[in-house]
Order: structure tokens, then C-alpha cells, then sequence
């Protein structure tokens, strides 16, 4: 990271585990404000904890996690976590993004419909709003959870394996609505075991058997 770039969230000597397993250990690292940062490693290796951790919903068992951006973060699930059978449809579906905002069980805003309606517009979907998620391809539906992730209206997006299962064209058009959001001032992280996408990012973080590699 650039000496002159700041930091998003800085991670201390943090582990982390799942009951009586660790899975995370000892890592130190900063994550730089308005970039992409690829967290790349294999199935397993601990992406998703560590996602967790920076997203402050897994909670370290040791170590400081220090946050410099003003919004609570987006923690953007792998589509694979969303099962076909949910029975949503894809405005559904970003509109939970508003959540953080006002709670799953107050009735939306006009602003909150004009904001879901704006990121479905940005992520190419709003033609979709009222198909059923689990009816999608996996590009779509990537789509729509990114739309998710982008109503919640955070500086801090964190992504899980976006581009896992999709077509090099899909893939890639993923990497470009990322790429945007840092041109927009976010910062994005995503985890991936694909060296190729992480390529895409500003910045990478080698993770493997719970422990960042050089």
C-alpha cells in the first residue's frame, strides 16, 4: 500500500474462530481507503471469516480491529448462500439492502424505493424487479446481490467470491461495477480464489490456512 494512501480498517494481531477451532491467526494487515482490495485464497483458507471480521458481524477472539470509514460496512453474501427456492423477487431482494436503515419490519420510504430503483438501474436490472431471484443466472443474480450491497448506501463493501461460477463476460462486468464504486470513493474488498480476478483489484491480501502470506 502506497505510503500516502490511508487506511479503511487496520487488523492487529487478530484471530478468529468457530467454537473450538481457530481459523484465523495472528493477522495484521490494512485495508486501503477508496481501492479495491482482493483478498485471494484458496476454498477454505479462511476469506469468508475474515470478510466477517472486517464486516464486525464475527466478532475476533484476539486482536483490535480499528475502523476509519463512517458507515456501518455491506457485507455482499456469495449467491450460492441464497437459496433458489427463496421467495423473493429481485426488488425484494435489494430492497433488504435498507435494512441497516430502518429495520426489516417498517414499511419503506420513498426514498428507500427511489434508492433500490437506482441501483437496480446502475446494475443493469431493473427489468427484472419483479422476477424471482432463484429464476436467474448467475450473472443476474450476482447483479442483484451487488445491487443489495450498493442500497445499503455504505463506503465499505465487502464481497464474497461475486465472480465464483459466472462466464469470463459476467466476470467481468462484476470487476467493472467494482472498479466503479472505488471511482465513485468506496472501498471495495472482495474475497476470490480466481488469481485472474484478483488481478483486477489495487491491492491483494494472500490468505492460506488462516495466515496472510507475502
Amino acid at each position: 500500500m502506497d505510503e500516502h494512501t490511508s487506511a479503511a480498517v487496520e487488523l492487529r494481531g487478530v484471530a478468529a474462530a468457530y467454537g473450538s477451532q481457530t481459523v484465523l491467526r495472528d493477522v495484521t494487515a490494512a485495508i486501503p481507503a477508496h481501492r479495491v482490495t482482493a483478498l485471494l485464497g484458496p476454498n477454505g483458507s479462511g476469506k469468508s471469516t475474515l470478510l466477517g471480521v472486517v464486516a464486525g458481524v464475527h466478532a475476533p477472539s484476539r486482536g483490535d480491529v480499528r475502523r476509519f470509514h463512517r458507515e456501518r460496512p455491506a457485507l455482499v453474501v456469495q449467491r450460492s448462500a441464497v437459496p433458489d427456492a427463496l421467495p423473493v423477487t429481485v426488488a425484494d431482494t435489494v430492497a433488504m439492502g435498507r435494512w441497516a436503515h430502518r429495520g426489516p419490519w417498517r414499511r419503506a420510504t420513498a426514498a428507500d424505493r427511489a434508492i433500490v430503483e437506482a441501483c437496480m438501474e446502475r446494475l443493469g436490472i431493473a427489468g427484472l424487479a419483479a422476477r424471482r431471484l432463484g429464476s436467474l443466472s448467475g450473472g443476474q443474480r450476482q447483479r442483484a446481490l451487488i445491487a443489495q450491497g450498493l442500497a445499503q448506501r455504505s463506503d465499505l463493501l465487502l464481497l464474497d467470491e461475486p465472480s465464483t461460477g459466472l462466464d469470463d463476460s459476467a466476470r467481468q462486468a462484476v470487476l467493472d461495477i467494482l472498479g466503479g464504486l472505488r471511482a465513485q470513493g468506496a472501498t471495495v474488498v472482495f474475497a476470490t480464489h480466481d488469481t485472474e480476478a484478483a488481478q483486477a483489484a489495487d491491492h491483494r491480501l494472500h490468505l492460506r490456512d488462516g495466515v496472510l502470506r507475502p
